[in-house]
Order: C-alpha cells, then sequence, then structure tokens
C-alpha cells in the first residue's frame, strides 16, 4: 500500500469484475450476450469515415440520446447517456446521494453499490432480502437521502412490476429512487412509464446485456429534466466529452434494429427456462430469474468445489465467496450447445 495514496484510497475494497479468462473457455460468469449485436453495429462501425476520428464527438451525443428518447417514449431532455452503465451509476451517487441521510438499498445487489458509497463518503444501510430472495420494497420507507436497487436484482434474478415500484414510489416522494434495470430486458417490467408521474425517478439501462455490445461500454439513465440537468452538472464538471464518436454510431444502429433486439432477448430466456429445467432435475434448487442468468446452489454439492471442477472442465461460472453467497453458482446464459456442455459437466460432478 502505497504512502502516496490518499486515506480514502486505502480504504477502499475495489469492486471485482468477473474473469476474463486469456484461454479458450466456455464463458459463463459474467452475463454477456452469447449472441453477436444486430449486423446494423457492423456496418455503421465499417462506414464510419475514419478522418472524423481527429474531432470530437458531439459532448452531448445527441442523436443516440434522441433514438434512446424514441425507444422509450421521452424527451431527448429525459435522457443522459455514459460509459457504460457502471458510469451513469456513479454519476448519480455523486449526484443525488452524498447526504446527511443514508441511501436504502439491499444487503444483496449489485456490489459495486457498496463501492460507489465508500469511495464518494455516502452513507448506506441495507435491508435484507425477505425469505424468498426478493427486494424488500415494502421495508423502504423509512427515512432516507435515496433509494437504490436493481430491478430484477442482481445476482438473485428476480424482478418486482411496475405497481409495486409505484407503490414504493408513493411512499418515497422527497428523495432520489434509483431503479437500475440492466436486465430488465430478459423478463422484467420497466419502470420509464412512471417517470412522467415522479420527478424523483432515474431508471438506468445498459446496451452491455441485451444489445450485446458490452465491449463498448454504453450505458443510459431516464428520468425528469431536472434529475437528468443534474447528472450533466457533475458530467460536464469530470468530462465533457464522455461517448465517442463511434459509440454514439453503433449504439444508435443497435436500437433501430428491434427484430434483431426480440430475437436474441427471446431465445435467451428460452434458453433460460431449458437449463433451469434441466439444473431441477439433477437436485439444484434454482432461484426464479427474470435475467440473462440463474443463481444457483445444491444441498449435496459445494458450490465453491463445483465452480472448480466446472473450470477443469473448460466452464467458466461465478462463484461469490461472501457468506452470503458462498453456497450460490451465479451461470450466465450461452448459446444452447454451451449450455448443454454445462448439464453434462454437472452431470459427471454431480454423480
Amino acid at each position: 500500500m502505497s504512502r502516496f495514496w490518499s486515506p480514502e484510497v486505502r480504504e477502499l475494497t475495489p469492486y471485482v469484475p468477473g474473469e476474463q479468462p486469456r484461454e479458450r473457455l466456455i464463458k459463463l460468469n459474467t452475463n454477456e450476450n452469447p449472441y453477436p449485436p444486430a449486423p446494423g453495429v457492423e456496418q455503421a462501425l465499417r462506414n464510419y469515415p475514419a478522418d472524423h476520428l481527429r474531432l470530437y464527438p458531439d459532448p452531448d451525443a445527441t442523436a443516440l440520446r434522441d433514438a434512446l428518447a424514441k425507444e422509450y417514449g421521452v424527451d431527448t431532455e429525459q435522457v443522459f447517456v455514459g460509459n457504460g452503465s457502471d458510469e451513469v451509476l456513479a454519476l448519480a451517487f455523486q449526484t443525488f446521494f452524498r447526504q446527511d441521510k443514508p441511501l436504502l438499498m439491499p444487503s444483496i445487489t449489485y456490489s459495486f453499490y457498496p463501492v460507489y458509497c465508500r469511495l464518494y463518503g455516502i452513507k448506506s444501510r441495507t435491508l435484507a432480502l425477505d425469505d424468498d430472495w426478493q427486494v424488500p420494497l415494502e421495508a423502504m420507507h423509512t427515512d432516507n437521502g435515496g433509494i437504490i436497487f436493481a430491478n430484477p436484482n442482481a445476482p438473485t434474478g428476480h424482478g418486482h412490476g411496475r405497481d409495486a415500484i409505484d407503490r414504493l414510489l408513493e411512499r418515497n416522494r422527497d428523495s432520489v429512487v434509483l431503479v437500475d434495470e440492466a436486465y430488465v430486458d430478459f423478463g422484467g417490467e420497466s419502470a420509464v412509464p412512471l417517470v412522467a408521474r415522479y420527478p424523483n425517478l432515474l431508471v438506468t439501462g445498459t446496451f452491455s446485456k441485451s444489445r450485446s455490445l458490452a465491449g463498448l461500454r454504453l450505458g443510459y439513465a431516464i428520468g425528469s429534466r431536472e434529475l437528468i440537468e443534474g447528472l450533466e452538472r457533475v458530467k460536464n464538471s469530470f468530462n465533457s466529452y464522455p461517448i465517442d464518436s463511434l459509440a454514439i454510431a453503433a449504439g444508435v444502429a443497435a436500437l433501430e434494429d428491434t427484430a434483431h433486439f426480440d430475437a436474441c432477448r427471446e431465445r435467451v430466456i428460452a434458453t433460460r427456462e431449458r437449463t433451469r429445467q434441466r439444473m431441477e432435475s439433477l437436485g439444484f434448487t434454482v432461484l426464479p430469474s427474470q435475467t440473462n442468468f440463474l443463481l444457483v446452489t445444491h444441498s449435496e454439492f459445494n458450490a465453491g468445489e463445483l465452480f472448480v471442477g466446472l473450470r477443469e472442465r473448460g466452464i467458466l461460472v461465478r462463484h461469490f465467496n461472501t457468506e452470503a453467497l458462498q453456497d450460490f453458482l451465479r451461470i450466465s446464459m450461452g448459446t444452447d450447445d454451451e449450455m448443454d456442455s454445462l448439464i453434462e459437466a454437472l452431470e459427471d460432478l454431480c454423480r
């Protein structure tokens, strides 16, 4: 630990992303989409004039914001974009949650949330999931400096319907409620329509999952003009050119191909349900999921040992070595052939 680090940096425990292996493995550990992006994305990248790269990109990413506004039925001024939803979330934490009162969040959720709290000196309070491993929206009624939760939740997979989020917002009109919808396209119900009624609601999303653009880094937020203006103020105090020109062009192309988008997500959903049934037949308990992953456990086999055994067989899944999740594996959906290989390996390991 360097003596040149500030005290806050010394105390940080950074977020640890899923392994990106160098060797050839069946990669089911980082919730990436197993299918390529829309064909128009490749065409947009191939046709982009290289000479334009000598110029700074549009600081407002207007074309991308226009496309997102059209997709979600809101005004362009209600849309914010960033380099992946992680950057959008980081800016939201700085903009809205540095309050005297604590930020409320689930005890088991996207593990970047507590990292941001430590980095930005944000007080927080966690609420335990209920007996069904669901985010306890009904308990989020105490005095707070904001509320954040993933819907559907990561890594548990459950999603609340819009009516439940509506009731939460009715009880919390004086602080920002951030709904992280990274996985909503795989069976969840988006809260975006509620933005028109609740000026304190911010909904974030990503192109990394259902749009197959994890390698490009594109994220967005949708909310009232009041909230978006706050995000822009913080963004422009940090980096006034966050989205590059190629990413803007690719993002627009991805949004335009709705047929490809629908086909890919429906295919992932079908694979998820097929995999769930096959894993249950092997004795696994599988939490209900509205995402592109499954959280599973087995009463007779240690999750850590299964993780090692799968890796030895060329299959990489995610094992969270935490007290709450040490008995679970999170398995991203791959192609049907890749999931067949997973089941065959588990049949061997669970004899």
